[in-house]
């Protein structure tokens, strides 16, 4: 992860930095993070996760049903495993 250093900020900028960030309960290094982030994320961008949650929800998925996919893969995974190599 990227280190970015910003210097001589005025004192009147990082006073409402720290205000804003007790408002947002985060530290001023997370407020200024989340402000970075707000500014250069393309407008309209959707998380991958997001939009599966999204379309699960209109096809209407439920917990149960992703409770017995998980299951289901699950054993297949355990099912599929083999025993180790003897050379013996």
């Amino acid at each position: 992860m990227a280190v970015l250093t910003v210097r001589k900020i005025p004192e009147a900028v990082h006073r409402a930095l720290r205000l804003r960030a007790a408002q947002h309960g985060r530290s001023t290094e997370a407020e200024v993070r989340a402000i970075l982030e707000s500014a250069v994320k393309p407008e309209g961008s959707v998380h991958f996760g997001t939009l599966m949650h999204e379309i699960g929800r209109k096809a209407g998925v439920t917990d149960e049903d992703v409770n017995a996919l998980e299951k289901n893969i699950e054993d297949q995974r355990k099912a599929a495993r083999h025993a180790p190599v003897s050379f013996e």
